[in-house]
């Protein structure tokens, strides 16, 4: 069954606007469900996505979804930004790149967005039920962030 649901369009479009309503879009944080842990959420019923990550400069997340209040689909992340001081709009670009989740790989950004002196890249290994993945974002050539990302389908 939760197969079934995860390789639905329904499932598909609720992940893409929970990420578009939710870090990338500055959405509102909710209570931490865990001490120290920055967390959104978004719900459109059957679904109920939560974002929790730690940290900033150096972050660890997970995303989780639920059906019909069960767990279905999980991604653990871990990132870090790789110099002292990033360019101010930094944030922005990433943000803006998180924004354009494509329906066919709807885990992180594009395979690849620039804007300015900002190029953001994403690269996915596996399907929505099992899947590695990498993002970087390099400034003026030079690489100044990279996260690593994994997950898939739920289930007992």
């Amino acid at each position: 069954m939760i197969i079934e649901i995860l390789q639905t369009i329904p499932f598909y479009n609720f992940l893409i606007k929970a990420k578009q309503n939710t870090y990338a879009a500055d959405g509102p944080l909710i209570r931490s469900s865990r001490p120290g842990s920055i967390d959104l959420a978004y719900t459109e019923e059957p679904f109920r996505y939560l974002d929790s990550y730690f940290g900033g400069f150096q972050f660890i997340g997970e995303e989780m979804v639920w059906y019909q209040e069960k767990t279905v689909w999980g991604m653990n992340y871990l990132g870090h930004i790789l110099v002292e001081n990033p360019p101010a709009d930094f944030a922005h670009f990433l943000k803006s790149a998180l924004l354009q989740v494509p329906q066919e790989m709807p885990y992180r950004g594009p395979e690849e967005f620039v804007s300015g002196d900002f190029c953001y890249t994403c690269s996915v290994d596996g399907s929505i039920n099992w899947f590695r993945g990498k993002e970087f974002v390099f400034f003026n050539g030079q690489k100044i962030y990279q996260l690593y990302f994994h997950g898939g389908e739920v289930r007992n």
